[in-house]
């Protein structure tokens, strides 16, 4: 089973850009999808994105559409979150998930293994 590591979170000003980072370890990554999730204080975590085993993004929430971009390195078995033009909206714990198959998907079922969350904090 795959599992995850995120990084890369951080305080940013209204409008700035971070990008997280998914460390995977595990023979299969190459073969499954990963996805990025939230989690905003008070609310239930939320999908951002997910990319295919291929390297080709699934899906994008409509909040982040055009302002944040999934990528990933197989050869490093890495994931990426691009986040630009960053909200306060934005501000919650962000989950690196290693996907069951080798599509993407916004269900949260659809994931075997969760980082342990990364903090973005974005201030007005």
């Amino acid at each position: 089973q795959v599992q995850v590591v995120d990084s890369g979170g951080g305080l940013v000003p209204t409008g700035g850009s971070l990008r997280l980072s998914c460390a995977a370890s595990g023979r299969t990554f190459n073969f499954i999808a990963l996805g990025w999730f939230r989690q905003a204080p008070g609310k239930e975590r939320e999908f951002v994105a997910s990319i295919n085993s291929h390297g080709t993004p699934d899906n994008y929430a409509d909040s982040v559409k055009g302002r944040f971009t999934i990528a990933r390195d197989n050869a490093k078995s890495t994931g990426y979150l691009q986040m630009t033009n960053l909200e306060p909206e934005d501000t919650a714990v962000y989950y690196c998930a290693a996907g069951r198959f080798q599509f993407g998907s916004p269900r949260d079922y659809d994931y075997s293994s969760w980082g342990q969350g990364t903090q973005v904090i974005v201030s007005s």
